[in-house]
């Protein structure tokens, strides 16, 4: 599993502009089973995405369909990590993976 870090770099105005076609994104990789949570960062300076892919490499080519990168309004960091424990109804998820 991954953990991708979104940072904005621009105002929260061209975020909100992009943010749309940033939820079609989402709403695609919700519906291939590969992220598995999403949400904005708390203050609002950029965003959390769970996603489960074979590769870093794999998790970069995602987000680089992201809106918000292809129009450089966000940067990005994957962090790997290995789930050692998970929720029953999680381990079914990541089973599939």
């Amino acid at each position: 599993m991954f953990i991708v870090n979104l940072t904005y770099v621009v105002p929260l105005e061209q975020i909100d502009a992009a943010m749309a076609e940033h939820m079609k994104f989402l709403n695609k990789h919700y519906k291939l089973n590969t992220f598995v949570a999403s949400g904005r960062k708390v203050p609002r300076t950029g965003g959390i995405i769970l996603v489960l892919a074979q590769s870093k490499a794999e998790v970069e080519s995602i987000m680089a369909e992201d809106p918000f990168c292809i129009r450089k309004l966000a940067e990005f960091t994957v962090t790997e990590f290995l789930t050692s424990q998970a929720h029953p109804d999680l381990k079914k998820l990541l089973a599939n993976k």
